[in-house]
């Protein structure tokens, strides 16, 4: 039945109580188990035992009962981390735990007294006091051959090449390490076979193995120096926004109609393509080639081209008949982004709302990182014994039980003459039985809160939308419209937000769950098990799609009046379909407006971009630049950003106000005492208007 009159309704209630306590309950009651679960982590847990290096023996640098005092790793030979594998691999070269990194270069020639010089040796091997010494220590791998000075990256000794002006000429002092000049390679050529280049290659193998080298110290050096320009050209993406938003009342129409003739348009040629070669191939038949792969086999077959065809004049006869019955809701959606951009420009306010609920979300996935960092190194660490053979003086004690204790490790079995091998090695974190529970009510709080986070923006600006919809003098409208929502929101209907985002977040962990099964089952290759599990898996992926969908329009709802979220869902989605047709046009229509509308801003603010750097149009010395395509790649994903934000903004808007008008026209019929609160625009699209006027 259509929402009855009601003379006292004349937007969103301003006396209503509070809905769904008892889910408010249950999430204040998660969220202080939650807080409860990060104490003990906190208190617990140490992400350092997870981040920390390894030596070659599997100790953590800086952790490890004997390497405490020594937090760094070195390599001893950086030219066998050439392999493009090495970041997958690990590097095949001796490493060892030091106190401090290298801080001169050294290589060792086998001259008088180049012994005294080697500075890093393995564990419990004295350095060498002879040249015979050294070159069998070097053999054995026992001692390092040569290093240079190198700085701490992620507590990896790491020489610093980002400053090198090239590889053939001198590299130059930077704030990190003294200057190294070629003059160093080329007195070293005979001695260690191995290129600059070759060096080189292998630093930036190890860099991506610890995983601390970003796109490069170029880019961040890029970064640095332009980013003035960039913050300018953030603020020009900004004012294009707005801009467009503003103007979207004017240039809606001519882009939904233009992007619907250039489809026909499109389709047409497609039509007329396809028949084409139709005909040809079915007057001039040609044989198969055999040298012809599967796709140029087809392609000379006059039925692929048939199908082509028939399916190329289904798609433009079906547009064809949308456009001709259709038109009217068309004219709907259209009118509707305009009062859309209306409705923004009058609240200039909810433009930048968006960074309140931005800042909460990097919140909450921040803190659930780093709880479940912590909770990962609750427990205690896990050795074993690796490298014993029976000349140990502890081989009995562990020849069936691996487990060691590092602390006494070297003092009863470690042996430089019959257990030199043997080591005890850090496996694992042995997590307490409560840990994967932790972590699962952990990863659930994660999307309980993000969803729950979105859902408070989404009712806060319905309600300022609605607000503006259904003020009939929209001079009238609140000044602090949006503080005035925000307060209404919280103060109200926390509880609602917290069901509806619960029931998202339950739909959400039985995806993940069923993600899990998939990936534990594929080594079986069940050909009926991977079909159940797709088929799963789509029909929750749909499920979610639909509830966030109503969800969306109960918060609208609720914003409106006040109700619970399940009255809310049921009154918004009765509301849609007695307007199914309209719900259809109008999601589809105005899909497309937004992501054009946020492809337009971006290519163009890109374009901007690439005249100011990449040209010599603007007079911009852009020669201190190592790559001109930094800046504009940044420049460009910062405005689709934005370009998103701005526009997630005005789909709310739409969508709030088309609801409002479906209700206005249920439950207003245009007389004295029932007056429509639409537009003019919208009256005079469907044949509507006051008799008042």
């Amino acid at each position: 039945q259509p929402i009855p009159y009601d003379p006292d309704f004349n937007g969103p209630l301003k006396n209503r109580s509070c809905t769904d306590v008892i889910c408010l309950l249950l999430f204040l009651v998660f969220i202080g188990c939650w807080v409860g679960v990060a104490i003990y982590a906190f208190t617990n847990g140490d992400p350092k035992t997870l981040l920390a290096p390894k030596d070659s023996y599997g100790s953590k640098c800086g952790i490890d009962y004997h390497v405490r005092d020594k937090p760094y790793l070195f390599f001893f030979d950086l030219t066998k981390c050439l392999s493009p594998t090495v970041p997958f691999t690990g590097c095949p070269t001796r490493q060892i735990c030091v106190e401090r990194c290298p801080s001169s270069y050294f290589v060792y020639k086998g001259n008088a007294g180049d012994y005294n010089q080697v500075a890093y040796c393995d564990y419990n091997t004295n350095k060498p006091t002879s040249n015979s010494e050294a070159e069998t220590l070097f053999n054995q791998e026992k001692c390092a051959k040569w290093h240079l000075p190198s700085s701490p990256l992620l507590y990896r000794c790491i020489y610093n090449i980002a400053d090198r002006k090239s590889l053939k000429g001198d590299i130059v002092e930077s704030r990190c390490i003294p200057k190294i000049n070629s003059t160093f390679f080329e007195s070293i050529k005979g001695d260690i076979h191995f290129s600059e280049n070759e060096l080189i290659s292998s630093i930036k193998n190890i860099k991506a193995l610890s995983q601390a080298e970003q796109v490069g110290q170029n880019v961040v050096d890029d970064l640095i120096s332009s980013w003035l320009q960039i913050l300018i050209g953030i603020a020009i993406a900004v004012v294009a926004c707005i801009i467009y938003i503003v103007i979207m009342r004017w240039i809606a129409a001519v882009m939904v109609w233009l992007s619907l003739i250039g489809v026909v348009v499109l389709l047409s040629v497609a039509v007329y393509f396809t028949a084409t070669k139709y005909v040809d191939l079915k007057n001039n038949p040609k044989q198969d080639d055999a040298n012809n792969n599967v796709f140029e086999s087809y392609m000379t077959k006059k039925d692929t081209w048939l199908t082509l065809l028939i399916i190329a004049s289904i798609l433009l006869g079906i547009i064809l008949l949308m456009i001709i019955f259709l038109r009217k809701r068309i004219l709907l959606a259209i009118a509707l982004v305009k009062e859309g951009s209306k409705a923004v420009s009058s609240v200039t306010a909810v433009l930048f709302f968006p960074i309140f609920p931005w800042i909460l979300q990097v919140g909450v996935i921040a803190f659930s990182i780093c709880v479940a960092l912590y909770l990962a190194t609750t427990g205690d660490p896990l050795y074993e014994m690796r490298g014993m053979s029976e000349t140990c003086p502890c081989w009995s004690q562990y020849k069936d039980n691996l487990k060691c204790a590092p602390d006494t490790f070297t003092e009863n079995c470690w042996d430089a003459q019959t257990c030199k091998n043997a080591t005890c090695k850090f496996i694992t974190m042995n997590n307490p039985s409560l840990y994967p529970y932790l972590q699962a009510f952990n990863v659930f709080g994660f999307f309980w809160g993000t969803f729950f986070v979105s859902a408070m923006g989404q009712m806060i600006l319905a309600s300022v939308f609605a607000t503006w919809y259904w003020t009939f003098r929209k001079s009238n409208l609140p000044f602090f419209a949006v503080l005035e929502a925000t307060f209404r929101t919280l103060r109200y209907h926390i509880g609602t937000l917290a069901f509806g985002s619960l029931i998202i977040t339950i739909c959400r962990i039985i995806r993940v769950m069923l993600e899990y099964v998939d990936h534990k089952l594929r080594k079986y290759d069940n050909e009926i098990t991977k079909a159940i599990l797709c088929c799963c898996k789509c029909f929750f992926w749909c499920l979610e799609k639909f509830l966030k969908f109503i969800n969306r329009n109960a918060y609208i709802m609720c914003a409106i009046h006040g109700k619970n979220f399940c009255t809310s869902a049921k009154d918004a989605f009765l509301l849609l379909m007695r307007n199914i047709i309209r719900v259809f046009v109008l999601d589809k229509v105005t899909d497309f407006l937004f992501f054009m509308g946020k492809l337009l801003i971006t290519i163009g603010v890109g374009a901007i971009a690439y005249v100011f750097f990449a040209t010599d149009l603007t007079g911009f010395d852009n020669s201190g630049l190592n790559y001109n395509v930094v800046p504009i790649i940044v420049i460009m994903i910062c405005t689709y950003f934005i370009a998103t934000i701005f526009f997630n903004v005005y789909s709310m808007a739409v969508d709030t106000l088309f609801l409002c008008f479906l209700e206005d026209c249920e439950r207003n019929d245009g007389s004295q005492e029932k007056p429509y609160y639409m537009s003019k625009n919208l009256m005079k699209i469907f044949g509507k208007k006051n008799k008042r006027d």
